[in-house]
């Protein structure tokens, strides 16, 4: 294991960040030494990624800096981003919560990954080398010619943060990195973590997940409204937390949760899928599935990043074709009230336009009652001042939750829900997925819910589906005719 000089490798002093309309994160100091980890909890919104962002200089347009920080020895101040610029990838690096931003769409993979092996200073065929070695150590050796849209959010996240590290930057910031991971794959990167930690890196996580703060140890901070209301030593933080919202969140872990009980069966049919079979490439993602969902039915589909989930319900939905089989959608209901939440929802919305523009335009298009946003709002904690805001410019929890109120405002009969939660802390995501499923109750919706959270799974459905590249599906309720 490479020696580590514990010493700051960043140094932060009375950052904080404003709008015009105030303060959102409030001065924050703190430093980060080779070889320890800080993980930083809280609820969506409440300004951690704005405090990553900050410190890379990278703040959306309307956004201010104000404090300093030093990093490896050299002073910056926040409030200019060009002085960071330079460092970005050799001394400071950023995996940014969504991985579609860090991905180039027009480059394959292979060549995205050994494109900043060369710029590290590798010569072009080492440098390819080298990425199709990290592609493998990722399970991902069959990606390298793929185009990043052809990715699952759990590869594309895979891949942006072997890019991230590719540069060898000695300050390591992660936001979000295990969304859209499935336990195996989170532990996987966790060790992959901790691998830089033993080489010397100082690494600031963002996460929901309190069992990643668990395993990297080392110190947590946890943030409420733009301010940092907790920190200490990880296993004290967690074990004992003296804040009630540190409680709360602690409190609020799947495992916690009550089980819900299931809608009473027989609701009218709403789809039916009979013998689809689904290829990518040269591997069969699902082989002649049935598969039956009645009204008020909830299905929680699990399985590996990568394995199909989404796919399938593209199938369902209409958005693919299968490769073979059919697919039945009654004709009494109309085509739009088949919605999907994305997994990604910054690929769900249009980057230019604000949030507001794009409510404001499906409510003019399906001839809805616009009284019915505010109410939504309120439900789903959202403050009325981010629909002036961009999608670029909330955070990818409060762009989920505009997504599931653009779903609700077309009242579905059936909901994909592709992982909706995982941009969630566990307070919200349990607030979140309670909102989905009273919702549902209420429309009589059918509710297909994708998670890599089998905890999740156990407490929201009735019924069960594992998808591997190898699991049988079960067959649906009705001979398929």
């Amino acid at each position: 294991m490479t020696r580590i000089d514990t010493h700051p490798l960043l140094a932060v002093d009375a950052l904080s960040v404003a709008s015009a309309d105030g303060q959102l994160l409030a001065p924050v100091s703190f430093t980060l030494e080779a070889g320890r980890a800080l993980t930083l909890l809280g609820e969506s919104g409440s300004g951690k990624s704005l405090l990553a962002h900050a410190l890379m200089g990278t703040l959306p347009r309307g956004l201010r800096a104000g404090g300093t920080l030093t990093v490896d020895g050299r002073r910056c101040d926040a409030a200019d981003p060009a002085t960071r610029r330079a460092m970005w990838g050799r001394q400071l690096a950023l995996l940014p919560q969504e991985p579609w931003f860090a991905l180039d769409p027009t480059m394959r993979v292979g060549r995205q990954l050994a494109e900043t092996h060369a710029l590290a200073g590798l010569g072009n065929a080492q440098a390819w080398r080298r990425a199709l070695h990290d592609l493998h150590g990722l399970g991902m050796a069959h990606a390298a010619q793929a185009w990043p849209t052809t990715l699952s959010g759990g590869m594309a996240q895979r891949v942006a943060f072997a890019i991230t590290r590719a540069g060898g930057a000695p300050v390591l910031i992660v936001d979000e990195p295990t969304k859209g991971l499935d336990r195996v794959w989170r532990d996987e990167l966790v060790a992959r973590l901790q691998v830089a930690l033993g080489e010397g890196c100082a690494l600031l996580t963002i996460t929901h997940d309190i069992a990643v703060a668990r395993a990297l140890g080392g110190d947590v901070a946890v943030m409420l409204d733009g301010r940092l209301v907790e920190r200490g030593d990880a296993a004290a933080v967690l074990g004992a937390p003296g804040h009630a919202y540190t409680r709360a969140l602690v409190a609020a872990e799947p495992a916690n949760w009550p089980a819900v009980r299931a809608p009473s069966p027989g609701g009218d049919e709403i789809l039916r899928a009979c013998g689809v079979s689904k290829q990518f490439g040269d591997r069969s993602l699902f082989r002649s599935l049935d598969v039956t969902l009645h009204a008020g039915e909830r299905l929680a589909v699990t399985g590996p990043s990568g394995s199909g989930k989404s796919t399938l319900g593209n199938v369902l939905l209409g958005l693919v074709a299968p490769d073979a089989g059919t697919v039945h959608r009654p004709d009494r209901i109309q085509k739009v009230r088949y919605q999907k939440l994305y997994q990604d929802p910054a690929g769900a919305f249009a980057p230019h336009a604000s949030i507001g523009r794009a409510l404001e335009d499906l409510a003019a298009l399906h001839r809805i009652d616009r009284t019915r946003i505010a109410p939504l709002l309120k439900r789903l904690k959202l403050a009325p001042h981010l629909l002036a805001r961009r999608p670029g410019a909330v955070s990818g929890g409060e762009l989920q939750r505009f997504a599931l109120l653009r779903a609700l405002l077309l009242t579905p009969a059936f909901l994909f829900a592709d992982e909706p939660t995982s941009r969630l802390d566990p307070v919200t995501q349990q607030d979140t997925l309670a909102l989905i499923l009273e919702a549902c109750a209420e429309t009589g919706a059918a509710l297909m819910l994708v998670t890599h959270d089998e905890e999740i799974a156990a407490r929201v459905s009735d019924r069960r589906m594992a998808i591997g590249y190898d699991t049988p599906f079960p067959q649906c309720t009705r001979p398929c005719q």
